[in-house]
């Protein structure tokens, strides 16, 4: 299967005190497998990047860590998506639309990146969101489960 991932799909498999560890684990195992691949926004590198190394883990993760998180357990395994000028664009033309602001434009930038490619499911712990931003992708829209790449139950 072609699976997209969201950034907290990353954070959650990275820390294995998260809440959502065990299911982000198992998605990005299958993907490091070969059953399955991975797509994720280039720009889910820089969040990734962000939130891993400002949160308050212990021990502390430093920049150093969290770049090698990134080298040896997610870029060798994902097809990251770029955006160009007029997604940026479009994407702010949606939220408009729906009379929506503030940090939903990231969300919204991870959805129309999942838009430029064939996907069988977009995994994210944001399920509820993401189907009310994206409608014509809310039948791909669901968070895995553990061990599997099925979609869970939606989160709210």
């Amino acid at each position: 299967m072609r699976v997209f991932c969201d950034t907290n799909l990353f954070i959650a498999a990275s820390l294995r005190a998260h809440l959502h560890h065990r299911p982000a684990k198992a998605a990005l195992d299958s993907i490091r497998r070969g059953e399955d691949g991975g797509y994720a926004s280039a720009h889910s590198l820089a969040e990734t990047f962000s939130v891993l190394s400002r949160m308050p883990t212990n021990p502390k993760l430093e920049p150093e860590d969290v770049l090698d998180i990134l080298e040896k357990d997610i870029l060798p395994y994902f097809v990251f998506v770029a955006l160009a000028p007029d997604d940026y664009q479009a994407a702010i033309r949606s939220l408009v639309a729906k009379r929506l602001g503030g940090g939903r434009i990231y969300d919204m930038l991870h959805l129309r990146a999942a838009g430029k490619v064939p996907l069988d499911r977009i995994f994210t712990f944001n399920v509820v969101e993401w189907k009310a931003l994206a409608p014509e992708l809310a039948s791909l829209i669901c968070a895995p489960q553990s061990g599997t790449t099925s979609p869970g139950p939606p989160l709210q």
